[in-house]
């Protein structure tokens, strides 16, 4: 991938976020490339009080934008954002039908109330409904959930720790840049899953579609780990282009949990994406 490295690497002094720990600021952007706003990702994590990092692959330009590159290697706990493949198998294997198909709720009261219901694909999606996707896990079966696993080569590629619950707590790790890498091949429909599967994933990862641009996105909450892992992925289409991001940060408090959507949105309306076209 033909990156070309330009501005800014700051030595920054202690800050004011909530572990008081500096952070490394990189920015990567082609010359080739539309011109950006200028961005500040520093005042914008520093304003919000959160640690984390972003990233951004323009795929028209092969180029990458990013922000405190070193976290963006490291393997954390994919969390919600799992349900991303997750349906996809759940699709391709048959055991649900389409985003339609409704499982039952079994009743039990969550702390979510949009939870405690009867679910589809789509609401499932939507909510970010942990049960019901957990039950979609144990009908696929450890045999399959790893053998499309593998075939994808999803993260670490390591689903112990129960089958209901390894993307949660247990021992399967992806990083920002296979997050990216993912998103891609779902966009360039470059997976081992039907046309009819991929196409309906893509329609429910819509969270918003506008005139000028689809945003197709997923958040996630690893929360059985400290510190708390937040993220953000997903993909902007625009007329001309598309634009692939990955947003991860800590959570220390649960208000923190809106600042994934927060600061993810922050960058892309500064960097101009979310602008009407011309």
């Amino acid at each position: 991938m033909k990156v070309l490295f330009f501005f800014t690497v700051l030595l920054l002094s202690f800050l004011s976020c909530k572990n008081e720990s500096t952070q490394k600021v990189e920015a990567q952007e082609s010359v080739s490339a539309p011109v950006f706003s200028k961005v500040d990702f520093q005042k914008i994590f520093t304003d919000n009080n959160i640690k984390g990092a972003f990233l951004l692959y323009d795929l028209k330009h092969d180029t990458t934008l990013v922000f405190n590159e070193p976290r963006t290697k490291i393997d954390y706990l994919p969390a919600s954002t799992f349900k991303i493949i997750n349906s996809l198998i759940a699709l391709e294997t048959r055991v649900i039908k389409d985003e339609k198909e409704m499982i039952a709720w079994d009743g039990e009261k969550r702390f979510v109330n949009e939870w405690n219901r009867d679910q589809n694909l789509q609401s499932a999606f939507k909510y970010s409904v942990v049960w019901f996707y957990q039950e979609l896990a144990r009908r696929i079966g450890e045999d399959r959930m790893q053998h499309y696993i593998d075939i994808v080569a999803y993260g670490n590629q390591n689903i112990g720790g129960g089958i209901d619950r390894f993307w949660l707590e247990g021992n399967i790790r992806i990083t920002m840049q296979q997050q990216i890498d993912f998103l891609k091949r779902i966009h360039q429909n470059d997976l081992p899953f039907s046309q009819q599967t991929i196409d309906i994933v893509k329609e429910i990862m819509i969270h918003k579609k506008t005139e000028d641009y689809v945003l197709r996105a997923k958040t996630g909450w690893a929360a059985r780990v400290k510190p708390n892992i937040g993220w953000f992925v997903g993909y902007l289409e625009r007329k001309d282009n598309v634009y692939f991001f990955a947003t991860n940060i800590d959570i220390l408090e649960n208000q923190d949990s809106k600042f994934r959507k927060k600061i993810t949105l922050q960058i892309l309306d500064q960097l101009n994406l979310l602008k009407p076209s011309q």
